[in-house]
């Protein structure tokens, strides 16, 4: 294990749930810290709750999401488990300065930028001033609405006609709508203040202009204590629906050289103006018509698609936020960061979000249990999960994201091919998911020329005319366990056939069994037999399809006839054997009430076909072949009476491994002349 970044932080406690804790926490046990992990009641069943080293309760008594915006129980938390730093991964509290003044209160590492950053970034009005300042180009926009409806209105004239409603604080796109006119403004204004502060706590909105074809781009910085600014370039994410991102790509193929350099610039430009630490990310608008780009926001955090820059960066963004917090410096081996010069895009990566939405239902999120989970792998392929697994709840508490995945591959068409193929590993089922629609638009010609714009999904309606996926296996497992246990209707009340026809045996030259263990034990008797055991050599097989194999593989149900027409191929082709495990609880059981066939018949019908190997049973010790503690003297006389019909090892064994439990069986086998082999 690594030490720790520095001696300032040896334990995190992550605010937060679900895919970006669980990231966190990876990152943090990669460096040797202390993980905390916070949940909710709701989450008491999450994953990301038992990835931790340790995990609180927060929030005991409020709604799923308020529960972790309870600063005090946080805190409160914090200096319980006495933890050093405090990440708050992305949306939630992770861009509320609140929680970094409060860190900084208490003597606690925000793992995040400064508070009074925070206050001036995190609040898009301040941001763009910021911006303007910087000599960045910014998108036409006003400051903070009031109350007044006409106000507004007035306002809006001024920008002009296409309008964005968006909140001043937080993102995601919460808070953001589009507006045509008048009439929608004032249908959409309140919607929008309502999400706004539902989702971050204030309904502080503004207006900004709307551009019909616009890309949207965005450059990952990282800032540290000793005035060092990088950039890792950007990241395409222009792939949205309803303004929240669908699929994130990096590098963004369509920019030139001189249009990168001049965004990467201006993105610098912004964090040096801000006095920019730890990770954060400049977003901007591109007006395809144009190629100018334009400032809209920055988000003062980490974001879900930074998997994309660390994929062709290299570089860990995680771990680079811990370690500067802790005190490293950029471009020093410490910090995980290289000089601005020595940083390099190396390949493309692509990331699309599996959530629990139906495309064919207006995108409405499904809540259920996941009935089976199965995902992708190979070269290539990373997945950033949360709560993604077979059993998994989910709930309407939180969003529909269940699982990131992430290609990387040379070229961009590789990658893809690739993230095809990954989509189409996929077997997610109990709940919808939106699977085929990504499928659709990352193997869309537009999306592979990079020929798109932000309202690329809402105008090309053949992206929801996905195949459906027929589900044969499932429907197949599914029809062959009803028939198994209830039966086939199609023949209910149909007369049985005079006559079965038996499936033969293969051919095959049978020549006599020659001496086995049998013949071996009846020579010697049991003491000489176990003496010979202990010195033998080679290693002695025992074949146990009699008993255990069948049972997974055929449901239980292999017949008496089927084992007697194999039992000649293991006594002639077989003979080196140390015996065959035939008999025991389940196939005893199984011959009683399923098969309706005599389980002593069949011991005889083995013993007959397999005169030279020994024949071995698993004897549950006092349960005998059964499912409760039996008298001592009907378990003396079930094993006798196995040992008289044919079988000659009894493999014993105790579901409490307790010795004195067994005493009973293993002198009953003792009496009888036959080999014990007890076993805990």
């Amino acid at each position: 294990m690594k030490a720790a970044p520095s001696q300032r932080i040896r334990s995190i406690l992550v605010a937060n749930r679900g895919e970006i804790a669980i990231r966190v926490m990876r990152a943090a046990n990669e460096l040797g810290l202390r993980t905390v992990a916070i949940y909710s009641q709701e989450d008491r069943f999450s994953l990301h709750r038992t990835k931790a080293d340790e995990a609180y309760l927060v929030g005991a008594g409020l709604k799923p999401v308020e529960a972790y915006l309870d600063i005090a129980g946080v805190l409160a938390i914090a200096r319980e488990a006495q933890v050093d730093a405090i990440h708050p991964g992305y949306g939630l509290l992770s861009e509320n300065p609140a929680l970094a003044h409060a860190c900084a209160a208490a003597g606690i590492v925000f793992i995040g930028p400064r508070p009074e950053t925070m206050e001036v970034l995190g609040n898009k009005v301040a941001a763009r001033a910021l911006a303007v300042a910087a000599g960045v180009a910014v998108m036409p926009a006003t400051g903070p609405l009031s109350a007044d409806p006409g106000e507004c209105a007035r306002l809006a004239r001024e920008i002009g006609y296409p309008v964005m409603v968006k909140a001043s604080w937080g993102g995601g796109g919460r808070g953001t709508r589009a507006v045509e006119d008048e009439a929608q403004l004032r249908e959409l204004l309140p919607l929008a203040r309502r999400e706004a502060l539902l989702a971050f706590g204030n309904d502080e909105v503004y207006l900004e202009k709307l551009v019909r074809q616009a890309r949207h781009v965005e450059v990952q910085i990282l800032g540290d204590q000793h005035g060092n600014l990088v950039h890792l370039y950007e990241r395409d994410c222009s792939m949205q629906r309803r303004n929240q991102k669908v699929v994130e790509r990096a590098p963004a193929v369509f920019l030139t050289a001189a249009q990168r350099a001049a965004l990467t610039e201006a993105a610098l430009a912004i964090g040096r103006a801000a006095r920019y630490l730890n990770a954060g990310t400049v977003e901007f608008l591109e007006d395809a018509a144009t190629g100018r780009c334009y400032f809209i926001e920055v988000n003062p955090r980490i974001q879900v698609e930074h998997t994309v820059t660390e994929e062709v960066t290299g570089i860990d963004l995680v771990k680079a936020q811990i370690r500067i917090a802790g005190g490293a410096r950029i471009g020093a081996p410490d910090s995980g960061v290289p000089p601005q010069d020595e940083i390099r895009v190396s390949g493309h990566a692509l990331q699309c979000r599996i959530t629990t939405e139906d495309p064919e239902n207006n995108f409405v999120p499904d809540y259920g249990k996941i009935a089976a989970y199965r995902s992708p792998a190979g070269f290539g392929i990373r997945l950033d999960a949360g709560t993604a697994y077979t059993g998994a709840i989910i709930t309407r508490s939180y969003d529909s994201l269940l699982v990131k995945v992430t290609a990387w591959a040379p070229t961009p068409e590789e990658t893809i091919a690739r993230m095809h193929r990954a989509l189409w590993e996929f077997r997610i089922r109990g709940v919808v998911t939106n699977l085929r629609f990504l499928d659709q638009l990352i193997t869309h010609p537009r999306f592979a020329h990079a020929e798109y714009t932000t309202r690329f999904i809402d105008q090309t309606p053949e992206l929801y005319r996905s195949p459906a996926k027929r589900d044969r296996a499932t429907r197949l497992l599914a029809g062959i366990g009803a028939t198994i246990v209830n039966g086939n209707p199609e023949v209910q009340g149909r007369p049985r056939p005079a006559h079965f026809t038996l499936p033969p045996p293969p051919p095959a030259a049978l020549p006599a069994p020659a001496p086995g263990t049998k013949h071996k034990l009846a020579e010697l008797g049991p003491e000489g037999f176990a003496r010979w055991m202990r010195a033998e050599e080679r290693v002695l097989l025992t074949d146990t399809a009699m008993r255990d194999a069948h049972q997974s593989l055929l449901a239980t149900r292999l017949r008496t006839a089927d084992l007697a027409a194999a039992a000649p191929y293991y006594a002639s082709l077989a003979p080196q054997l140390f015996s065959l495990e035939c008999w025991g609880g389940a196939t005893f059981d199984v011959a009683l009430r399923f098969l309706r066939e005599d389980p002593w018949e069949r011991l005889a019908q083995l013993r007959a076909r397999v005169p030279n190997i020994l024949l071995q049973m698993l004897l549950r010790s006092a349960n005998a072949v059964g499912y409760a503690n039996y008298p001592d003297n009907v378990l003396r006389f079930f094993v006798a009476r196995a040992a008289a019909n044919g079988i000659d090892v009894f493999r014993i064994f105790d579901c409490l491994n307790w010795v004195e439990n067994m005493r009973v069986a293993i002198d009953a086998v003792l009496e009888s002349g036959k080999l014990c082999a007890a076993a805990i």
